[in-house]
């Protein structure tokens, strides 16, 4: 089984070199060294490296530099500004980066963007122009996220932390997985898949987070294993769950097949993004 999370974010230090925009609950530095080392001990074999928004906004360039330390480890996606008028021009040059594997549109509801945006069109035609995912960014805003994959069959979407509003930090809401009918819903649009990026921050339960499986089952069903993309999120979950904790319930779970089990926590992900991890 090749294992890939499909949503990491390593970053350096806040240094006047590359300054972050903001500072999250995240630790110090998790950089591209810490973050490999961290998936050699639980066996990842590679991941989607996205570069962090909340720190660096549209600039990818430190995913760049990890990607070229770890080409076999690590893949990379970089956020696009839907108010550049020359996006369409970001992505042309994003796709002759070595490791890069997609795209991003960041759609919460906090960055006032409705589903008619232009920029959002011009991302959106040249992801199609060049072959690339676009991952969405939708949590808490899952209508406009809806609607801007319906304006938009012929691109493919990738659907960020099941669609989910998920907590930076302990406990889980009371009901965590209120806008699960919504994700369902969502499921019958064949131009998009899911990430199962950051579940276990939604479970109410100490680890190893049993109560997350019965709404996961529904997820599952409705998308099929072969749309669902296990991750961890880190290191947004950081302060939520560890970076084990967020890999072993997947792989020690009774609920998942061996067949189940290879398609969500790798195949799902290799396919969606046609980049397959290698080690050496």
């Amino acid at each position: 089984m090749i294992i890939v999370d499909s949503q990491v974010h390593a970053y350096e230090a806040n240094t006047p070199k590359r300054p972050w925009h903001s500072v999250p609950n995240w630790p110090a530095h998790v950089t591209g060294d810490e973050m490999v080392a961290a998936m050699d001990r639980v066996g990842v074999d590679g991941a989607i490296f996205i570069s962090a928004f909340s720190l660096y906004r549209y600039d990818a360039s430190y995913a760049v530099e990890v990607q070229r330390a770890h080409p076999g480890r690590m893949a990379i996606v970089k956020p696009v500004d839907p108010d550049d008028p020359d996006v369409a021009d970001v992505v042309a040059e994003w796709k002759k980066t070595p490791g890069a594997v997609g795209i991003r549109i960041m759609l919460t509801k906090e960055m006032g963007r409705g589903p008619d945006h232009p920029g959002l069109e011009r991302i959106a035609r040249a992801a199609v122009r060049h072959d690339f995912p676009v991952n969405l960014h939708c949590w808490d805003n899952l209508d406009a996220g809806t609607a801007l994959i319906d304006r938009h069959p012929d691109t493919r979407f990738i659907i960020d932390h099941l669609g989910i509003l998920q907590p930076r930090v302990p406990p889980a809401p009371a009901e965590p997985w209120a806008a699960l009918p919504k994700v369902l819903d969502l499921a019958k649009r064949p131009n998009a898949v899911i990430k199962v990026s950051g579940a276990c921050t939604l479970s109410r339960e100490p680890y190893p987070f049993n109560d997350i499986w019965d709404p996961l089952a529904r997820v599952f069903d409705a998308w099929g294993f072969e749309r669902c993309l296990w991750g961890t999120d880190w290191t947004r979950a950081f302060a939520v769950v560890n970076y084990e904790q967020g890999v072993e319930p997947f792989l020690k779970t009774s609920r998942l097949s061996d067949s189940e089990r290879a398609m969500l926590m790798g195949g799902a992900c290799i396919k969606a993004y046609g980049w397959s991890p290698k080690k050496g």
